[in-house]
């Protein structure tokens, strides 16, 4: 099955294939107060949001009911969980996923009757489907989604990473987002070993890397101690598709001599992040800050605390490597309040350190700004 392309985003563009719609409006490197903000974000989504029509389309089967038809009750779905009811929208599930176990459970006995026998146990693909872009897929993964019989999807795996599936297999969107989890982790390793139990190729779709912060380590141990066989299939984590994407190099001789990840994320759901260490704030050491937005004006600060420079460049950016993608270049000290003022919202990923400014994009913006700068200091003339 072909994927989508999307043109590379350093390269000239052949004058038969149209620019992608993602355009800088501005770009100016921080001076001693500016950042920058891309421009143009089209109003769709390229991921799963909880209550996206496309969401409902590919989930149709499993809102099913014998007494009501799949549009009705997949509209009811909807409204449950826009208001974040998702008792009930499980409740609206749970009875074509009991006809499919049943099934799958019937024809798994079928198999260990016949001459070729079978059955036994299916297995887990843990499949990263990387940053968003489609074409930074693996063979290997695009290999396990087309042969999946369930799969089970997160919020940040692409709409083009969907269209992937086979139309024989099923979807199920086990997402969460701020204030919405369709499912707790519990729910998710039942479904998992469940549908595994029972015969069926299950797949776990996860954006980025599905160990790198996907909680894909917690499945894993879950499965196996429940004796199913899983594999995990590496994805592109989100610090270096997005990295790649905006030409900024990780680690650089001279530059910097590590990276380190981070989760932006409180455990109980507040603004601080989880932990700040002093070595977290090494001038020689490139940070990337996943699923950090609403911890960084508590972050940022912190840094600074612990001795890193407030002139560090830095960059945010929204659904990197797809055509959505926006990003917000600033010096550390500068990096909320542009944040704040171009509204970047999640998933969004924050790239800290001196390598950032080695992105033809922030000498683009250091360009702009200088021009900016000229252009305000000239006097006016009237006619």
């Amino acid at each position: 099955m072909a994927l989508a392309l999307r043109a590379p985003l350093f390269q000239p563009l052949p004058a038969s294939i149209p620019a992608p719609s993602t355009a800088f409006a501005s770009t100016a490197r921080p001076s001693s107060s500016a950042a920058t903000a891309t421009a143009i974000c089209a109003a769709a989504s390229p991921f799963t949001e909880a209550t996206s029509s496309s969401r409902y389309r590919r989930d149709a089967w499993s809102y099913t009911a014998q007494d009501s038809s799949s549009s009705s009750s997949a509209a009811a779905a909807a409204a449950a969980a826009a208001s974040g009811r998702r008792d009930d929208e499980i409740a609206l599930q749970l009875p074509e996923l009991r006809r499919l176990l049943e099934a799958l459970r019937a024809s798994r006995g079928k198999g260990l009757e016949g001459e070729r026998g079978g059955g036994g146990p299916g297995r887990v693909a843990l499949v990263g489907t990387g940053p968003g872009d489609p074409e930074l897929l693996t063979l290997k993964a695009v290999r396990a989604i087309e042969a999946a019989d369930l799969v089970l999807y997160d919020r940040l795996v692409s709409n083009e990473v969907l269209d992937l599936v086979a139309d024989g297999a099923r979807l199920l969107y086990v997402g969460k987002t701020a204030g919405y989890h369709s499912r707790t982790q519990e729910e998710i390793h039942e479904l998992l070993l469940s549908f595994a139990e029972v015969g069926a190729n299950v797949v776990r779709l996860k954006g980025g890397d599905p160990l790198v912060f996907g909680r894909g380590g917690e499945e894993m141990d879950f499965l196996q101690q429940q004796g199913i066989k899983v594999e995990v299939i590496p994805g592109i984590t989100s610090a270096s598709g997005i990295a790649a994407e905006l030409g900024i190099p990780l680690t650089h001789r001279g530059v910097a001599t590590s990276v380190r990840f981070l989760t932006g994320h409180s455990r109980n759901g507040g603004t601080d992040p989880l932990h700040v260490a002093e070595n977290a704030a090494d001038p020689d050491t490139t940070l990337v800050v996943y699923m950090g937005l609403s911890t960084l004006p508590s972050l940022a600060p912190k840094l600074m605390k612990h001795g890193l420079p407030p002139d560090t460049p830095a960059v945010a950016v929204e659904r990197g490597t797809t055509p959505q993608q926006r990003m917000v270049f600033a010096m550390l000290k500068d990096l909320v309040n542009e944040v704040h003022s171009a509204d970047l919202v999640s998933p969004t990923l924050i790239i800290i350190g001196k390598v950032v400014a080695l992105s033809p994009l922030w000498v683009e913006s250091s360009e702009h700004d200088a021009l900016n700068n000229e252009n305000s200091s000239q006097p006016s003339t009237t006619v």
